[in-house]
């Protein structure tokens, strides 16, 4: 079984404890806030390594760090190998700085979008940008509904049920 499947299985998993499985995201999520602190120090560094030596570096363990690396995809410059990766594949942590406030957002992760460390890499009118273009990014907007007495649409001047709103 993949590293990735094996992740899945646990964290989502229907059959655990419902106490043991909020552990384990309270845990992750501690861990997680740790390792985006260290990575938001400097932005533009890229941290690389086996996915092993990174769980290492990060004090967590194998599962933890593919969860990690499952959620921090997406933000990435170029996405890793996550669904084929074993322990010493070599992976890349280089984020896209907006792709990755964006997604934390997106994710409702406020305890990750409201880290100090942004401070350093976006004004608060750069934050606020990028948080509302995640928000309405999610938001359906519904055209005007034609009436049948207005004006038909084409042009043509008839109203929309003499012209296109017949059947």
């Amino acid at each position: 079984m993949e590293l990735l499947e094996q992740w899945r299985n646990m964290a989502y998993s229907q059959e655990a404890d419902p106490k043991e499985l909020n552990a384990l995201w309270d845990k992750y999520f501690e861990l997680e806030k740790a390792i985006y602190e260290q990575l938001l120090e400097d932005p533009d560094k890229e941290v690389k390594g086996k996915v092993s030596e990174l769980a290492e570096k990060y004090n967590m363990e194998l599962l933890q760090m593919v969860g990690f690396l499952d959620g921090i995809n997406e933000s990435l410059v170029k996405p890793n190998p996550i669904e084929t990766m074993k322990e010493d594949t070599v992976v890349s942590l280089k984020f896209d700085k907006e792709s990755l406030y964006k997604n934390m957002v997106g994710a409702k992760a406020d305890w990750l979008y409201n880290l100090p460390q942004w401070e350093n890499i976006f004004d608060e009118d750069k934050r606020k940008e990028l948080y509302l273009e995640q928000k309405k990014s999610g938001t359906i907007v519904k055209g005007h509904k034609v009436g049948r007495n207005d004006p038909c649409p084409c042009g043509s001047g008839k109203k929309y049920k003499y012209c296109c709103g017949r059947s």
